[in-house]
């Protein structure tokens, strides 16, 4: 596989600067926000050169941060790439634009079952296109996890955050978790035997239960560094997306500074995601953004984007032109069975969303 970096081209800025100030709109220009870490290198350059449309692309690493930007209106952006539960929900809220279909015509190529599990989110698909999708799961330094817990540990199991016996002795060498409730705590539920979407309190005060005793084994809370700190070697464990944690084996491997890097999809199931390429309501170009989402659903794009950032796609079209190592991997795209264990992301309700969002900061506190 090839080492994936962060595109510095046609106008991308580190996050922090993405989320300080919206774009300057300019005409015949795009502005695309998107995921770090999560296009090919030659995508935007290319979309450029074939439209004569200039893109300023920027990145966040959040779906907080883009939905905060999206509630608080006039964002300038044309084209953002949402998970599904929150496109479910700022669907609902009027925030995007109905896609104009006969602008789209690489959207026939996207796998009718994939499309049909996201209408559950956008009915009729209506607002949203599939980019990428993955799972969450665990990411690891073989060696040093290894050598800490020994070879017969429960390697393939979530037994390994969430049992503190495990976790503690892994806080020296560094612990990273994603910082995304509505995706731990429905993997933390789905451990514990119970409903991944449950509005149970009980059922949430269980998890809260689970947590708290690892709390004190968990170095940082964050949704991008964890990255280049498995690549480094300045962290042996994390809680990330599989496309994230298989970049840091690469870049592991193209460094050759002796790190091992392993993505695991835990033994009990894990969650499955879905991002979405949506124009929002008050974008400046829209019909720029219709010409991006074709670009980047044509199959030879598609399959650049994926053998570059290691994600899956939902493009059937796409599949001749990809990497073997990439459609091959059972990380990447899981088995029939491991499938089978996998369960879809889900909208809240808002009594939900205040129990997770409680507990959630309670955990990250230790409080």
């Amino acid at each position: 596989m090839p080492v994936r970096r962060l595109p510095l081209t046609a106008g991308a800025l580190c996050a922090g600067l993405a989320v300080a100030a919206p774009p300057a709109l300019a005409e015949g220009a795009l502005h695309f926000y998107n995921w770090s870490d999560y296009i090919a290198e030659d995508t935007i350059p290319n979309f450029e050169e074939k439209t004569g449309i200039d893109v300023t692309y920027d990145v966040f690493d959040s779906n907080e941060v883009l939905e905060a930007k999206l509630l608080a209106g006039s964002t300038g952006y044309d084209l953002v790439v949402p998970t599904g539960i929150f496109m479910e929900r700022q669907v609902k809220a009027g925030i995007f634009q109905p896609l104009d279909k006969e602008k789209i015509p690489n959207l026939s190529n996207l796998n009718p079952q994939l499309m049909e599990y996201l209408a559950t989110l956008d009915p009729g698909n209506e607002h949203a296109a599939i980019y990428m999708w993955g799972t969450t799961g665990m990411g690891m330094n073989v060696d040093m996890v290894t050598e800490r817990l020994g070879a017969d540990a429960p390697l393939d199991s979530l037994e390994i955050l969430f049992k503190p016996e495990y976790l503690e002795k892994l806080s020296d060498c560094g612990v990273h978790i994603l910082d995304a409730p509505t995706e731990l705590l429905p993997i933390a539920l789905n451990y514990l035997g119970l409903d991944p979407n449950s509005d149970d309190r009980a059922d949430f005060q269980k998890v809260e239960d689970l947590l708290m005793p690892i709390r004190p084994y968990v170095t940082k809370f964050h949704s991008s560094e964890y990255i280049n700190a498995l690549a480094n070697g300045d962290i042996c464990f994390a809680i990330g997306w599989s496309g994230d944690v298989l970049q840091a084996a690469d870049r592991a491997a193209e460094a050759d500074n002796g790190v091992t890097v392993d993505y695991v999809i835990p033994s009990e199931g894990t969650l499955m995601w879905f991002d979405t390429l949506v124009i929002p309501a008050d974008a400046p170009n829209p019909d720029a953004a219709h010409q991006m989402i074709n670009h980047l659903l044509e199959p030879e794009v598609t399959a650049s984007i994926s053998n570059y950032v290691a994600y899956a796609n939902a493009n059937d079209a796409a599949k001749p032109y990809m990497d073997p190592d990439i459609l091959n991997d059972p990380r990447i795209y899981p088995s029939d069975e491991v499938m089978a264990r996998l369960f879809p992301d889900r909208a809240s309700s808002q009594a939900v969303d205040r129990m997770r969002t409680r507990l959630w900061n309670k955990f990250k506190t230790g409080i």
